[in-house]
């Protein structure tokens, strides 16, 4: 056995290894009893109380039966007391609620009160042997709830280690061009680098050419000077100079506006513009949400309904767009393009790896398409490395 017997005197032998010790972890109140019940004509003596604190009378303020207390008897026995419980069957309660006379603990006589506290032993070693009492019963209480709460949040901590996040950070080409722009500028981005309504945002002034500040924020701990322009604390938003706005389809059209730069709707046609505009919603109503509802659906019945749904509405879109393209307009990236750009990448690098979307087929309108928005450097340019977006929607797949 390691160690010595209780009692053995300590070793004075200089060359005697010594072991290592770490203190144990102490509860001190593991188990508390109190226990006090009340029977006729017994009485509690000093030695009853595990405390050793003198025995109390009946009349005492924390004695249930006691004058003045809700189980006291009334002097006047023609006015019994209504106790608030239901009666039980045993016969010990009238009907009436009140407790009949010849019941244990009518007369409101202590019978015995006992303290019992298990610690950490009496001998030091945790095995059962109770030890002393060393302090009250309320900070026992605080212990205890204060353990209990450490606990909880030790669990939490660790839960929350072995769940992946969304990224505070861009990568790869995305993050060379937020180093770019992070000299002060009076026309401020603010974003986050795996939010595609930001990136739509990011591809529009990346392709106009337009000198900008990109400010990385994290939306979910919505920042002062990000409330400030958007009460609701979301991205995109921009600042130009005392002004702010955001909503990402409102914010292509006043960088539009500006008339800055490549124009991503045509400037002297205006049945194409509403074209645009038109196909442009479309993305928004109901490809967007078809996204989410495929990636976000648990059931495989319901997944291949998502995959569907989401299937028709890019046909739609397909339909709508330039016969050879490859983008939506035709040869040069447009308003639409740059609407759909950031669902696209999200359809290969996402939904192919937790819903098994298909690749498109080669030589359709579909795949020029793709493959021409993938291309395309100003996409690029704002596009992080794949994990940072397995990593951010793998909370939405489950």
């Amino acid at each position: 056995l390691k160690g010595r017997p209780p009692g053995t005197p300590k070793s004075d032998d200089p060359n005697k290894k010594k072991r290592k010790r770490q203190a144990r972890e102490r509860d001190l109140c593991d188990v508390k009893i109190k226990i006090t019940e009340y029977f006729p004509g017994a009485r509690a003596t000093a030695s009853d109380d595990a405390d050793g604190s003198p025995a109390r009378e009946p009349s005492d303020a924390n004695n249930f039966f006691a004058p003045g207390q809700p189980g006291s008897i009334i002097q006047n026995q023609q006015q019994p007391r209504q106790f608030p419980f239901i009666a039980p069957s045993d016969g010990s309660v009238a009907s009436d609620g009140t407790l009949r006379l010849n019941q244990p603990g009518c007369d409101g006589n202590r019978y015995y009160t006992i303290q019992r506290v298990n610690g950490n032993g009496g001998n030091g070693k945790g095995d059962g042997t109770a030890g002393p009492h060393k302090h009250t019963l309320e900070e026992s209480d605080r212990i205890k709830k204060n353990s209990i709460h450490r606990h909880l949040l030790k669990v939490d901590k660790e839960k929350k280690k072995s769940q992946k996040t969304y990224h505070k950070k861009a990568s790869g080409a995305a993050l060379t061009t937020v180093k770019k722009h992070a000299k002060e500028h009076e026309l401020k981005l603010f974003g986050s680098c795996f939010c595609p309504f930001v990136q739509r945002v990011w591809i529009s002034l990346q392709f106009k050419g337009i000198e900008y500040q990109y400010i990385e924020v994290d939306p979910y701990k919505k920042p002062d000077y990000l409330l400030a322009v958007n009460p609701r604390g979301l991205v995109p938003c921009l600042r130009h100079g005392d002004w702010g706005c955001y909503e990402s389809t409102v914010l292509m059209e006043y960088l539009e506006d500006l008339n800055v730069g490549s124009p991503l709707l045509p400037l002297d046609d205006p049945k194409t513009r509403a074209h645009s505009r038109l196909w442009a919603d479309h993305v928004n109503r109901y490809i967007v949400p078809a996204f989410y509802h495929y990636l976000q659906a648990q059931d495989p019945p319901k997944q291949i309904e998502g995959a569907q749904e989401l299937q028709n509405q890019i046909g739609k879109l397909l339909d709508a767009a330039h016969a050879s393209g490859p983008f939506f307009l035709g040869p040069q990236l447009s308003y639409v393009d740059v609407q759909f750009a950031p669902w696209i990448i999200r359809m290969r690098r996402v939904l192919s790896h937790y819903r098994g979307w298909p690749q498109p087929e080669e030589g359709s309108r579909w795949a020029t398409w793709v493959d021409a928005i993938e291309q395309n450097e100003h996409v690029k340019a704002t596009t992080s490395n794949d994990d940072l977006y397995l990593d951010s929607y793998e909370r939405y797949a489950g």
